[in-house]
């Protein structure tokens, strides 16, 4: 067994090789989890989503494709869920439009480039069907890029987590932007009000040059975490698809993230990023790598299944997944706890 520790400050981030587990269906995103009386539930998504449950994290089973009531162009991965107290279940999909791009831009291509909106979707019987509410975050129109060729996008918000603040007053958006202006190119932070949560559409504000001066429809982004080189230039260097949970033993939120290094998203590492609050955009620490790898989508779901841990909060040990498949049991501490 082999271990590899990482600090930050004066937290300690431990990744331990452990027995390999695969969630029971494929996932091209962050995979949203939820408790409820017959045990866990997962969503994994590859263009639509698929959802598993079972006793416990090792034990799930599939049950089969959730069902959508309304249909939108192109697919849809479910990335983030909250629970109600009821147990309603609300969720938020990246949705990436089959026909947003001209005809004309697409020739040539082994894959349909597209520039992907992020959506709302509720579900009253524990994630089955799911109603849609409507898109919440999408670019302006003239934030395209069709002129240099990214492999995947020409523009867009998507590839995110949602995750709700501490006083229960905000959810907060992190999702990758990748607008045509190198400023506004990275992963970018947005807000709802949870009152809202319901009624979405034309609520979500983005930040923006100090505040949340901007909507979250076809809005203008500072990014928290800014791209180090354009996503179209011949040598892109950028994090994106960015986990978030709230890690109860150090007290802070945690975000994992990838890194792409070429044109075509080679991944170079997956890196950590922490902040004690979540409400302040300007607080995040500069990623630091935590595994080298060339996988997709970190991500952790808790180990401590009699608190009923999840992606989005997790104590002091979690299982770290990446493209669904988890190696590592990573664990989170602080010096001064160590030290006593």
């Amino acid at each position: 067994m082999t271990s590899h520790t990482l600090r930050i400050g004066n937290v300690l981030i431990e990744l331990i090789e452990a027995e390999p587990y695969q969630l029971p269906s494929a996932a091209d995103c962050n995979s949203p989890c939820w408790w409820s009386d017959d045990g866990l539930h997962v969503l994994t998504s590859t263009g639509h989503p698929v959802h598993s449950s079972g006793p416990t994290l090792r034990q799930l089973r599939r049950r089969g494709e959730i069902v959508y009531t309304a249909w939108r162009d192109g697919g849809r991965w479910i990335e983030s869920v909250h629970q109600e107290p009821d147990g309603r279940l609300l969720g938020w999909y990246h949705n990436e439009p089959a026909h947003y791009i001209p005809d004309e831009y697409q020739v040539g291509r082994q894959f349909p480039m597209t520039a992907p909106f992020i959506g709302a979707v509720v579900s009253y019987d524990n994630g089955n069907t799911w109603d849609d509410l409507g898109l919440v975050l999408t670019g302006p129109p003239d934030s395209l890029n069709l002129a240099e060729r990214n492999y995947w996008f020409a523009g867009g918000n998507g590839d995110f987590s949602v995750i709700l603040d501490r006083q229960g007053e905000y959810f907060y958006f992190l999702f990758g932007t990748y607008y045509r202006d190198v400023a506004q190119q990275g992963i970018s932070l947005a807000r709802l009000r949870y009152e809202d949560r319901f009624c979405p559409v034309g609520k979500v504000q983005k930040w923006h040059q100090g505040g949340w001066t901007e909507p979250g429809l076809n809005g203008r982004v500072t990014p928290v975490i800014p791209v180090r080189s354009s996503w179209y230039s011949p040598a892109p260097d950028a994090f994106w698809g960015p986990s978030v949970h709230w890690n109860t033993a150090i007290r802070q939120y945690v975000i994992l993230m990838n890194r792409a290094v070429d044109p075509r998203w080679k991944q170079e590492g997956i890196y950590v990023s922490l902040t004690p609050d979540i409400g302040d955009p300007t607080s995040w620490t500069p990623p630091q790598r935590l595994l080298e790898t060339s996988g997709w989508y970190p991500q952790v779901i808790g180990a401590d299944e009699a608190r009923r841990e999840t992606e989005r909060e997790c104590g002091r040990e979690a299982r770290l997944f990446v493209h669904g498949k988890s190696e590592y049991l990573v664990r989170f501490s602080l010096v001064d706890e160590m030290a006593a």
